[in-house]
């Protein structure tokens, strides 16, 4: 992969194109990172792989929740179980914000590869160990007590994860396609997603109930080794990014080699100085993730325990919705390149607002066909969201804080987002009305609304405080000549500004002569 010579990481720049100071004071081609396409595939497979591992789990708990709620809390009653099981599922990500801070200052100092390949290994062996785990009826409380360890190990791991993945892409993309490469990884999400629930269908078909209940539902949580075996493999392979590579060259240059020495990262600095990209990550992942773990997360519950629906069927109508989404995914990413990230998040929050109660009415109605178009029309807006959000977020801040900074508001938002199951499946509990979710949706998408206006459009430019990347020789020169372009831009208007200044200026001391000449003693 051919480098930059220089690359300022330590301050931000202004909004992009940014005019990027260089060691021959102007940018020109050879400061333009040509990224391998090799390297490129590498860097998408490993983070799209660690994120579907992470989406498999979310995927197998979810489908087979009604299961763990009778295994791990027998003596409850069904809606008991299955708020206890959600429940289990939504506490680690109150650990979620710990793991991000860790790993984000672990990211910063010591490189986003290395980060990737520590999380992976924790996450494969704490859904493992979900596996091992007796039932209630055999080691009585350390039951539950041992799957929430679990959980909350899970919820350390992942942490760092997607917020290390989505930057392992950003970094390596190529500005003109990181849209489209960044909805790779939630492609994976997806895939992770469909494949834990498909596995569980197979199992539930091939097993009956009380064998599943016994032994079956073990078998999703033992797949973990294997995937994260090959999920270690491939990051290990993986070179770390260009970005950080340029950042430690130029600490090198200043003579910071030595890792104690790095500057650290101050979060009242991130706080103070980057509030607002981070309210903004905040809102967009509230967004995001609400919507996400409503859809494909609580509505397999929805379906079978408040519409009385047959558990199988609608497993199968989340799957082929979920299949649907598969190809919606990219598309919306390839677009985003385009037209830019911000009418997604706009228009996906304007449709979840106004979709929500017709696709709930939908599902209510209990025909299959119409559940299936309610819950894609969900699946839509859904995909608007995650079609963005990878390549969105990291481009918000700067190299030098941007894994501490992207951590830390995507897991305080997380907090929320991972609590959506739980709490609905209480409030439709509780109040017996099925519309819940689809006003809570709908609150979900004025934050949306708010986020998508405030956002800085990122599509096409550089990530903060980098000179830019290209694909080919032919594209770095395509974007050295828009660059300057937008500089000299940049530069007229600037120049314009101050000559409007400066007549103000003039008609004010103008007018100020005129004062003094009508009462000179206030000369």
């Amino acid at each position: 992969m051919d480098t930059i010579n220089n690359n300022t990481a330590a301050d931000p720049t202004p909004p992009s194109p940014p005019l990027i100071p260089t060691q021959s004071g102007t940018l020109e081609l050879h400061d333009i990172t040509i990224v391998d396409k090799v390297k490129l595939k590498k860097a998408i497979s490993a983070a799209a792989l660690g994120n579907a591992m992470e989406w498999f789990d979310f995927g197998v708990y979810g489908f087979v929740a009604f299961a763990l709620g009778k295994v791990f809390f027998p003596d409850a009653s069904p809606s008991v179980q299955m708020i206890a099981a959600l429940g289990t599922f939504s506490i680690p990500f109150l650990v979620r914000p710990l793991g991000g801070l860790f790993f984000g200052v672990m990211g910063d100092k010591f490189g986003r590869q290395k980060v990737l390949s520590i999380t992976i290994i924790i996450m494969a062996a704490s859904t493992f160990c979900i596996g091992l785990i007796p039932s209630y009826a055999s080691i009585g409380i350390w039951a539950p007590i041992l799957l929430l360890l679990c959980k909350l190990a899970q919820g350390f791991s992942v942490g760092g994860e997607y917020t290390g993945a989505a930057i392992f892409v950003a970094e390596f993309a190529p500005d003109r396609k990181r849209g489209f490469l960044g909805s790779f990884l939630d492609f994976g999400s997806i895939v992770g997603f469909v494949t834990g629930a498909g596995v569980v269908v197979l199992l539930q078909s091939l097993l009956s109930e009380a064998s599943f209940l016994d032994w079956g539902w073990r078998v999703p949580f033992f797949m973990a080794a294997p995937l994260g075996l090959v999920g270690l493999y491939l990051r290990h392979a993986a070179e770390e990014t260009p970005a950080f590579q340029q950042q430690l060259d130029q600490m090198e240059k200043d003579d910071q080699e030595d890792v104690e020495n790095r500057p650290r990262i101050s979060f009242k600095e991130i706080a103070t100085r980057y509030w607002r990209p981070l309210l903004v990550s905040v809102g967009l992942v509230l967004t995001t993730n609400i919507t996400y773990y409503m859809l494909l997360t609580y509505m397999p519950s929805y379906l079978s325990h408040n519409l009385h629906y047959s558990e199988d069927h609608g497993v199968l109508i989340i799957i082929a919705v979920m299949i649907g989404m598969l190809f919606v995914q990219p598309v919306i990413g390839l677009a985003s390149d385009r037209f830019g990230r911000k009418p997604f998040v706009i228009f996906g929050s304007i449709g979840l607002l106004v979709l929500s109660i017709p696709a709930f009415k939908l599902i209510i109605n209990g025909q299959i066909a119409l559940i299936f178009v309610g819950l894609f029309m969900l699946a839509i807006v859904l995909n608007c969201f995650t079609g963005v959000m990878a390549s969105t977020l990291p481009a918000m801040f700067p190299t030098r804080i941007r894994y501490s900074a992207l951590a830390a508001s995507f897991n305080i938002a997380i907090i929320v987002a991972g609590l959506t199951p739980t709490i609905t499946a209480a409030l439709v509990d509780s109040t017996g009305s099925l519309y819940l979710p689809a006003y809570y949706l709908m609150f979900v998408a004025v934050v949306g609304i708010i986020t998508g206006i405030f956002m800085k459009e990122t599509a096409n430019r550089p990530l903060r405080g980098a000179t830019p990347a290209a694909s080919s020789k032919q594209e770095a020169k395509e974007l050295l000549i828009q660059t300057l372009d937008h500089i000299e831009q940049s530069v007229e208007d600037i120049d314009g500004e101050i000559a409007k200044l400066q007549e103000q200026i003039a008609a004010l001391e103008l007018r100020k002569q005129k004062y003094v000449d009508l009462h000179p003693r206030l000369d």
